[in-house]
């Protein structure tokens, strides 16, 4: 059986079940989730608790000795197994199927993954525990759920945000400050119900008392450029900067992006299916929802110029000079990027995100 997260308190309410499998890459809604589970099987009399790490070497012979023997003291008990590569190999696959197999009504195991590929969700001892027991997926909350992620967190303390524009102004101004950075933006929310009292908060409350702790991760950037949000794509570029991220990795990203659109709009200039060619330059999650109107935005002239500056950058970053070398050894004068290279980055990345009508006034 597949739960969703936020459904998990919803099943506990009708009962607790005896095998359950946590997968996903967000500690924060892992954690609760796990400490709802274990609030419920103590409650249920799952007193003892049995912690198994599968590392190099583990005996996973002692993992189903323990969940098949009795308390000592008679406790119903609680087994917890921590996968965190998320591959058992063949002796684990093996154990976790006869696991799922042979369930005690005394024994109550929790199981624990990162986040599962494709692939690895349709293992056979993968499709065991979700036939035996209960599987709840983890997922990420995306940029665009966290203002409403934040809003139900809010509500949950008894605050909430004054109604209209005021009130989404508050929840940007908090989303823009923890994005990828879960942890921090559930501290953050905390830390409000800490220095304000139930009810409505004003948006000068927010900004007194927010941090700025958000962390933002290079693959999200493409994301933001297809968005053609301007304003979120420069404040990811100083983030990267500031926590000391790779300016070449950078450019690759932004660059294959480019490259990426370029190809796709070539495509469908040439008469093919626009979900044939997102299959072929494999686009999919939320680059798939954005790219339609980034195609329709942006023209084949502002990226070809777009890889012509990827291509300067890219000796900028590596150190070379601004001279180029003909195949016969003739020596050439480059257009150089801007002095600074992310000034350069966030350039490239507006090539991918300008109007159509825009170029021809950049050129």
């Amino acid at each position: 059986m597949q739960l969703r997260a936020d459904s998990l308190g919803g099943h506990l309410a009708k009962g607790l079940g005896r095998l359950y499998t946590v997968y996903g890459d967000e500690p924060l809604l892992v954690q609760e989730a796990l400490d709802a589970l274990r609030a419920a099987g103590r409650a249920a009399g799952f007193t003892e608790r049995n912690v198994f790490t599968v590392e190099r070497g583990f005996d996973w012979s002692s993992l189903l000795g323990a969940s098949q023997s009795m308390s000592l003291f008679g406790d119903r008990q609680l087994v917890e197994l921590r996968i965190p590569t998320g591959k058992p190999g063949k002796e684990g696959a093996e154990a976790l199927q006869k696991l799922a197999a042979t369930g005690s009504d005394d024994v109550l195991t929790l199981v624990m993954l990162p986040r599962l590929d494709a692939a690895t969700q349709k293992t056979n001892w993968f499709s065991a525990l979700i036939e035996a027991g209960v599987a709840i997926k983890i997922d990420k909350v995306e940029r665009a759920q966290l203002p409403g992620w934040i809003g139900q967190r809010l509500a949950a303390q008894g605050q909430k945000l004054a109604p209209g524009e005021p009130g989404r102004r508050a929840l940007e101004f908090i989303a823009e400050r923890v994005e990828g950075n879960l942890l921090a933006a559930y501290q953050e929310i905390q830390k409000l119900a800490l220095l304000h009292p139930t009810g409505v908060l004003d948006l000068e409350s927010v900004q007194d008392a927010v941090l700025n702790v958000a962390r933002y991760d290079v693959f999200k950037l493409n994301e933001a450029v297809l968005a053609g949000d301007v304003g979120r794509t420069a404040r990811m570029l100083d983030g990267l900067k500031g926590e000391g991220e790779a300016a070449v990795l950078v450019l690759w990203a932004l660059t294959e992006e480019v490259r990426t659109l370029l190809r796709i709009k070539r495509g469908v200039a040439a008469g093919k299916a626009l979900p044939n060619l997102l299959r072929e330059n494999r686009v999919w999650g939320p680059r798939e929802r954005l790219i339609g109107p980034a195609l329709s935005r942006v023209s084949e002239a502002a990226l070809e110029r777009g890889l012509e500056l990827a291509a300067k950058l890219d000796r900028q970053v590596k150190g070379l000079s601004g001279v180029g070398v003909t195949r016969r050894g003739a020596a050439v004068a480059m257009d150089l990027p801007p002095a600074d290279p992310w000034a350069g980055l966030f350039e490239l990345a507006m090539t991918a995100m300008m109007p159509a009508g825009r170029i021809a006034q950049k050129a």
